[in-house]
C-alpha cells in the first residue's frame, strides 16, 4: 500500500499558480481578474459632497493582485485601465475615460495590485495578521495616487481631497479588509487541507 506524499505548497506560490499551468490559464485570469473588477465597480455608492464614489473595485483590485501575483495582477489591472479609457464603460458608476477626478485611484489599483501580489508571492496572503497589512499598504497605494490627482483634477486643496477622496472611505476599506483577512488565509487552510 502506497501512501502519496501531501503537495506542499511553498512560499512563491500565489492562489492562481496551484490551476494547472498554461498561457490560456494566464490569459484567462488576467482578463477574469479585469472583468471582476470591472463587475464589482458596478457595486457604487455616491457619497455626499464627494465625486468619488463608494465602491467595489478597490476591494477587487487588491484582491486580483494578491490572487493572481504581481504579474499577472499587473496586467490584468492594465487591461482593466487600457479598456476603460478606450470606452468600456466599466469604471464606478458605468463611466469610462480618463478625464474624471477619480482617475487616480484607478491608476492607484494598478500599482497597488502589482505591490499586493508581490507580497501575496512572500507568503502575505497565508495569515489574518499579514493579510490586514497588506490590503492596509494597498489601500494606501491607492489614495496616495488617487487623492493628489483628485487635488489637481479638481483645483481642491490637498487637506480638502483628503476630506471628500479619504475620510469618507475609510470604514468601508476596514471592512474590505476585513473580508480579505477572512478569505484568503482560509483558501489557503482549505487547500492544505485537502492537499
Amino acid at each position: 500500500m502506497s501512501t502519496a506524499a501531501a503537495p506542499t505548497i511553498r512560499t512563491g506560490t500565489v492562489l492562481a499558480d496551484l490551476l494547472p499551468s498554461s498561457r490560456t490559464r494566464d490569459i484567462a485570469l488576467v482578463v477574469g481578474g479585469a472583468a471582476l473588477t470591472g463587475i464589482a465597480a458596478q457595486i457604487s455608492v455616491p457619497v455626499y459632497g464627494s465625486p468619488v464614489p463608494i465602491s467595489g473595485q478597490t476591494f477587487a483590485a487588491l484582491l486580483v493582485g494578491t490572487a493572481l501575483g504581481a504579474r499577472r495582477g499587473f496586467l490584468s489591472l492594465a487591461l482593466y485601465v487600457v479598456a476603460g479609457v478606450a470606452g468600456v464603460p466599466w469604471f464606478a458608476q458605468a463611466t469610462s475615460g480618463y478625464a474624471m477626478p477619480s482617475f487616480g485611484y484607478v491608476l492607484g489599483m494598478l500599482l497597488a495590485s502589482t505591490v499586493v501580489g508581490a507580497l501575496a508571492r512572500r507568503g502575505a496572503d497565508r495569515s489574518m495578521a499579514r493579510m490586514a497589512g497588506t490590503m492596509a499598504l494597498g489601500s494606501l497605494i491607492i489614495y496616495a495616487v488617487g487623492v493628489p490627482y483628485l487635488a489637481l483634477a479638481t483645483g481642491m486643496t490637498l487637506s480638502a481631497a483628503v476630506a471628500k477622496g479619504l475620510v469618507p472611505f475609510l470604514i468601508g476599506d476596514a471592512l474590505k479588509a476585513a473580508l480579505a483577512m477572512g478569505a484568503l488565509p482560509t483558501a489557503w487552510k482549505l487547500i492544505g487541507r485537502k492537499g
